[in-house]
């Protein structure tokens, strides 16, 4: 048995994230544990008894930072603070402060391209089951910058065979992503890039981390309900947009209502959308080929996607951050 002094740990946290081979840049870090921001890896970490890591009492969200904006960050808060409610965690911050907060770290990060991803826990304190004992729910935010170049190719989807959530679990953002993960991982061992859940009654519910839409031979712009599966933000955002398709003729309508895995698979188009991946067109499901098997058409790709970013309300990250703000130990940390 070693015995590791802290500066030790530091210096070989830092060592193994050396020779990590990842897609993704992490640039900077909030924890109200240590009250602050740090741009150091070594220190983006979070006790191990936090009621997140050892028992999913937890719940996040994402907002993406695009050309130094976060993208409907206001509506992925109020989300994230209903999750906290459902969760039946005490949030320690009141909203504008949480939103300062996001804003900061964004700034610190200097990121303008890239996702913001941020967790409230019931907090660290104990090993039990039950929150009582920990000490103050807490907040934690990452910056993210994913190096993968862009793909908008039309992509394959499968039927998931893992259970989706009971609906009271699903609606909310929570940290048990386990069936997600096992979802993609199924997708991925079948050559798909997702697998498609349906919800207990057989209809279409959602993907592991994206809302699915169609439009259908007849035009009609169709979305399953929002009552069993997380409610979207960019999905509602896209809905909204798909009224303009309507006024133009482009759509006859728009349905949110069950939809059938039949009527799914016969429809002229198929979407994913997400924070993630915006707007991303399946092209087939199963061994089923969506409509005409291409990306789909120029009108919807236009107003789903191009159109999407400029007519949503952006939190704009002022990047003016003074040194007279970065403290330097054995990393640079930012206190708000």
């Amino acid at each position: 048995m070693i015995f590791i002094f802290t500066v030790k740990v530091i210096e070989r946290m830092r060592t193994s994230r050396e020779g990590h081979n990842t897609k993704q840049l992490y640039l900077a870090m909030y924890s109200s544990v240590f009250g602050g921001i740090t741009t150091d890896t070594a220190a983006m970490v979070i006790p191990m008894d936090d009621h997140m890591v050892h028992r999913g009492h937890g719940i996040f969200d994402t907002a993406a930072i695009m050309d130094g904006y976060l993208y409907e960050l206001d509506q992925h808060l109020d989300r994230f603070l209903g999750s906290a409610t459902m969760a039946k965690i005490q949030i320690p911050f009141d909203r504008e402060s949480i939103r300062r907060i996001l804003i900061h770290t964004v700034s610190v990060s200097k990121c303008r391209e890239g996702s913001l991803r941020y967790w409230l826990s019931a907090g660290p304190g104990d090993f039990q089951l039950s929150s009582s004992g920990c000490h103050q729910a807490t907040l934690y935010a990452i910056v993210i910058k994913d190096q993968s170049p862009p793909d908008h190719r039309g992509i394959r989807v499968v039927t998931s065979s893992i259970p989706i959530k009971p609906p009271q679990f699903a609606v909310m953002k929570s940290v048990n992503y386990l069936p997600n993960a096992l979802s993609k991982m199924e997708a991925e061992e079948n050559d798909a890039y997702a697998a498609i859940w349906l919800d207990g009654d057989g209809f279409v519910a959602e993907g592991p981390n994206m809302n699915v839409a169609f439009v259908t031979k007849e035009k009609d712009f169709l979305m399953p309900c929002f009552d069993k599966i997380l409610s979207g933000c960019t999905a509602k955002r896209v809905v909204v947009l798909a009224e303009n398709l309507v006024k133009e003729g482009k759509l006859r309508g728009i349905r949110v209502e069950n939809v059938s895995v039949e009527d799914a698979k016969r429809a002229d188009e198929m979407m994913l959308i997400g924070s993630g991946v915006l707007v991303r067109s399946v092209v087939q499901w199963d061994e089923e080929v969506i409509g005409n098997g291409k990306h789909f058409s120029a009108a919807i790709e236009t107003i789903f996607i191009y159109a999407l970013l400029p007519l949503v309300p952006f939190a704009l990250v002022s990047y003016a951050c003074s040194k007279s703000d970065i403290l330097t130990f054995e990393h640079e940390m930012v206190f708000s």
